[in-house]
């Protein structure tokens, strides 16, 4: 079984969003129905990364990862020229 980690970025105030599940395609669909509490007020939501393995708790351990300073600067250096434009 895969266990995805991804980020969605708020196209309201351009803050990200971190997360991991089993089924991709779900979570996103309940995003952007705006069934998830901790997004409904930060609609649109937009995925614009993601990584997939196959253990949950390699992917609780990069989730938690990706929400520290470290893991913000990865991502911002990993996305650079998606954010710039």
């Amino acid at each position: 079984m895969a266990y995805y980690v991804y980020i969605l970025q708020s196209q309201r105030d351009k803050k990200f969003y971190t997360g991991y599940t089993k089924d991709l395609k779900k979570r996103l669909r309940l995003h952007y129905q705006g069934r998830v509490v901790s997004t409904k007020d930060r609609e649109p939501l937009k995925l614009i990364y993601f990584e997939w393995g196959l253990n949950e708790k390699d992917a609780i351990h990069r989730e938690k990862y990706l929400k520290t300073t470290y893991g913000k600067r990865y991502l911002r250096n990993r996305l650079r020229n998606y954010l710039t434009g």
